[in-house]
């Protein structure tokens, strides 16, 4: 395999030219809605963590 049909494999793979780079069921708002409470979760852990006895 050359480098240059190694690039052009990659290149055709991040553009999803078969479906459109998109998937129908993943919806921006819950990706972030999830990472933000995985976050405030995490945040909440460390300072029970931290706490000064």
């Amino acid at each position: 395999m050359s480098l240059h049909s190694t690039a052009a494999n990659l290149v055709s793979l991040a553009e999803g030219t078969e479906h459109g780079g998109n998937h129908e069921s993943l919806s921006p708002y819950v990706t972030g809605g999830g990472a933000l409470v995985a976050l405030l979760l995490l945040l909440w852990i460390t300072t029970r963590f931290n706490r000064d006895r």
